[in-house]
């Protein structure tokens, strides 16, 4: 043997047979982790004592932890990536088994490697040590995976959905949660998708789940809080003692917002902020619901220590700079408070709010007010849904009808249905009748080149083929565009006319009608709503909700379908018609809709001189000559 190698052969064999240390992660980090000054502002030695609400969550991932899921709900710089380094340093050192790092996107991932990773393999030598190689040309040591004795690490990423669903690990950490969604282009749950990683280790299967969290209802690291056993961090009082968590409502400023304090719930004493650093050293996490197994952490930006985040001050003059700004409230509620964002516009359009406000009237007749009629369609593979919409003076909305017609639009089935409910008069309270003045489809979808057909056939008056624009800055109806071709290669000005519409803009104006109607009377409202719509007809019509930050709404989690918002949407662009242009009506054309309405009852008085043909909700054009024309003949402007 050669001498050189005994020493090392025996320190192998020793590990080998040595019975297990009963070490915990946080242990672990104290005794053997080295902090680079690549990726933290205090590098060195680690040490959990300085930031002591990280030592419980990372103390789940150890070996004899009972914990198998948990999610941790932080602000950002608070240290939730250490966790994540210190779990996977433990693994690879201490309780060796197949572990994969999930990030959201390619360009996260890189960075976290490159920050955080790589420099704590290169100064931590017992991380170091359990490589199987260090030669970064080896195939056991590359930039996504890492060999180890008696395990693997694998960096994946969302935007390889088949490399995350072709791996099995017994630890899973993934980072930055709520982001994932929005990568993922298979449209598969992340948490669904990732959860089955871990499926060959029903019993010793490790799952933490770290973000910040985004949107109210789409949020899924705030999903998993809900369901778990809620741990907040409780600090005593240096005035009374009494135990009680960090809350944003409890730190106060004066007007010029030149000092900040606490003030304890229980004696009402104020607190300084250099007694941070002593009440946090004495805190402990306290569950809400101690029975549920599912552990979840929370922390907000008042336990920041001195050194490693803003200042109480610095934090309230963030507050109030954010305020009437959208997009630097959402970045202060998610970052720095760690809680979901909810855009205040759709606290007062919750579904049940909404369906409170439903009146004891019938879908039909429609009441006396409702003088024109729209309809909005959406396109699925297997049905036809269909909102038909009531106007009056004012833009006043009545919703009709919400219906959804079963069939596969490649068929002519689902289009003859169709065809007879847009046709059908709808029955007025004055005993009269609406005809449908216009009606939009949408053309997105796997049926386009049917529903091109069947506008072509015009067969429903002023049938407008439309999709959603892209830019969200998009008028509410755009110019249509030809798309058909004739047999010389050009564009046929006989063919439909496809159309644009500004989806952000009109659930904008949705909403906030929605919101405005909260407090007026019936009478008053803009939008007004029969109780004959059923519970997922509101739930639906605001089944979406605004993120300022990507400026697009998105679909909350767990709410209805959507259909309800896509039709109503449909509908309002129908009003732009070029041929209608509901939303420019003057007086003198909602009189004479009306006039023709109480005619076709019988009610119009003797002596009435408004127009009654259809023609009278448009105004007459009188011929004028063109300019060529008027030089010809010497003609002069009246005016």
């Amino acid at each position: 043997m050669i001498p050189a190698a005994a020493p090392r052969l025996a320190q192998a064999i020793a590990r080998a047979i040595a019975p297990r240390v009963p070490l915990s992660t946080s242990q672990w980090a104290d005794a053997e982790r080295m902090v680079s000054s690549k990726g933290s502002a205090k590098p060195g030695k680690w040490r959990t004592d300085r930031n002591p609400p990280l030592r419980e969550p990372m103390d789940c991932m150890s070996l004899r932890s009972p914990a198998h899921d948990i999610a941790c709900m932080f602000p950002i710089q608070i240290g939730k990536t250490e966790i994540a380094i210190n779990a996977v340093g433990y693994v690879m050192d201490h309780a060796p088994a197949p572990t994969m790092v999930a990030l959201p996107g390619e360009v996260s991932m890189n960075k976290w490697v490159v920050q955080k990773l790589n420099p704590s393999l290169d100064e931590t030598p017992a991380m170091r040590r359990a490589l199987t190689s260090v030669a970064s040309r080896d195939s056991a040591n590359q930039r996504t995976f890492k060999d180890f004795a008696g395990g693997q690490l694998y960096l994946e990423h969302g935007g390889s959905p088949q490399r995350l669903k072709s791996t099995t690990v017994k630890v899973l950490i993934v980072d930055e949660l709520d982001e994932f969604a929005a990568n993922l282009r298979t449209g598969d749950d992340p948490v669904k998708m990732l959860d089955g990683r871990t499926s060959a280790f029903p019993s010793s299967y490790k799952r933490l789940y770290i973000s910040t969290p985004g949107m109210e209802g789409v949020s899924r690291i705030k999903q998993l809080w809900d369901k778990s056993d809620q741990r907040r961090y409780h600090v005593p009082c240096p005035h009374c003692g009494e135990m009680q968590p960090l809350e944003w409502g409890g730190l106060h400023w004066n007007t010029e917002v030149t000092e900040a304090w606490y003030v304890c719930r229980e004696c009402g004493v104020c607190i300084d902020e250099h007694h941070k650093t002593q009440m946090i050293a004495f805190g402990r996490w306290v569950a809400t619901y101690p029975e549920r197994k599912f552990r979840g952490y929370h922390l907000n930006c008042l336990y920041y220590q001195f050194g490693l985040g803003p200042r109480w001050l610095t934090l309230a003059q963030e507050w109030k700079d954010a305020q009437g700004d959208p997009a630097k409230l959402k970045t202060f509620v998610n970052d720095r408070l760690a809680e979901t964002f909810e855009d205040p516009a759709m606290r007062a359009v919750k579904h049940n709010i909404i369906a409170d406000r439903a009146e004891p009237l019938p879908l039909r007749p429609v009441p006396a007010w409702v003088l024109a009629a729209t309809a909005g369609i959406d396109t699925q593979d297997n049905r036809l849904a269909v909102q038909i919409l009531g106007w009056g003076r004012g833009e006043k909305c009545w919703p009709i009808d919400y219906i959804e017609l079963p069939g596969d639009p490649a068929e002519d089935a689902v289009w003859d249905a169709l065809t007879d409910l847009l046709n059908q008069p709808i029955d007025h309270s004055s005993g009269g009748w609406l005809t449908l003045d216009a009606a939009a489809i949408d053309i997105g979808g796997h049926r386009t080149e049917a529903v091109k057909a069947y506008v072509r056939k015009r067969l429903v008056r002023r049938l407008l083929a439309i999709f959603g624009a892209v830019p969200n800055n998009a008028p509410v109806l755009g110019k249509g565009k030809l798309q058909d071709i004739n047999w010389r290669g050009q564009l046929d000005k006989r063919g439909i006319h496809i159309h644009a519409v500004g989806t952000v803009a009109i659930k904008h104006l949705l909403y906030s009608r929605l919101s405005t109607d909260a407090d007026k009377a019936p009478d008053d409202r803009l939008i007004r709503f029969s109780d004959q719509l059923d519970d997922t007809y509101f739930g639906g019509l605001v089944a979406e909700t605004y993120n300022p930050q990507k400026n697009r709404f998105e679909k909350r989690r767990g709410a209805p379908r959507n259909e309800p918002l896509d039709t109503w949407d449909y509908g309002y662009a129908a009003t732009h018609h070029p041929e209608l242009r509901l939303h420019r009506w003057t007086r003198a054309q909602w009189d004479a809709r009306e006039a023709q309405i109480l005619d076709r009852a019988g009610k119009v008085p003797a002596n009435d001189s408004r127009e009654t043909s259809s023609t009278a909700a448009r105004p007459a054009r009188v011929a004028t000559p063109t300019r060529p024309a008027r030089r010809r003949a010497g003609w002069v402007d009246p005016q």
